[in-house]
């Protein structure tokens, strides 16, 4: 194996975690009570905190999906936007035939993770998905800027294209195709799927990296909280 570059130090890189974040007034170590009220309440409170202190898209998320277009299975990671949450799961809306529209239908199971580092938070989440009803994707869709719903008509997502010129040409052609149009219809080949967990974790940093981790496993209805070491 030949030698590695550590030019840059990264094996010196570390944070020291449990100070208090943007100047919080308290370091309360992550407890299994704070899940009792579920974990999309808890989901819900560090992406607003995430808000309230200024991290830029809050509601970013890396989400894995398995690819099996060669036959063997590859994971597959990128970062999306949640444009819905509740306690069925998170929502995020894409090309359907994009790349991971095509993951998730041949293999319909995906892991999703928020990741705040400057709070030194991060939830993962993984379960079975599912595309959200027609009238779910509409109505997101109307809120979208119609911008972002010429684009969503000029892109084929994942398919190569020769020039930026030639996906200039795509969106000038569905902005002609729309410009009589009011209301731009969603795409047939756009829409919501929803991520249904069977599990969560959240994770907090601490100090000498026992950072805390509280998992929340649905099975069946029962709901399982338990701690997990570091």
């Amino acid at each position: 194996m030949r030698d590695l570059d550590t030019s840059s130090d990264l094996a010196a890189m570390r944070v020291d975690y449990g100070g208090l974040p943007h100047g919080g007034n308290d370091d309360v170590d992550l407890d299994e009570t704070w899940l009792a009220g579920g974990w999309e309440p808890l989901l819900r409170h560090w992406i607003e905190q995430a808000t309230a202190v200024g991290i830029a898209e809050p509601n970013a998320m890396v989400l894995a999906t398995v690819s099996v277009a060669d036959g063997t299975p590859r994971p597959v990671a990128r970062t999306v936007l949640c444009k819905g949450l509740s306690p069925e799961g998170v929502i995020f809306y894409t090309n359907y035939d994009s790349a991971k529209g095509a993951q998730l239908t041949a293999v319909p199971y995906a892991a999703v993770t928020f990741v705040w580092p400057a709070l030194g938070r991060q939830v993962h989440l993984r379960g079975a998905v599912e595309r959200v009803p027609a009238e779910t994707t509409a109505a997101y869709w109307r809120s979208r800027p119609r911008d972002s719903q010429l684009g969503a008509w000029a892109s084929r997502q994942s398919q190569p294209i020769g020039s930026r010129a030639e996906l200039d040409r795509t969106l000038a052609e569905a902005t002609a195709r729309f410009a009589d149009v009011d209301e731009i219809p969603v795409p047939p080949h756009w829409g919501g799927f929803l991520v249904r967990p069977a599990e969560v974790e959240f994770w907090q940093g601490r100090r000498g990296r026992l950072h805390n981790r509280i998992r929340v496993r649905i099975e069946d209805g029962t709901t399982t909280v338990e701690r997990l070491q570091p």
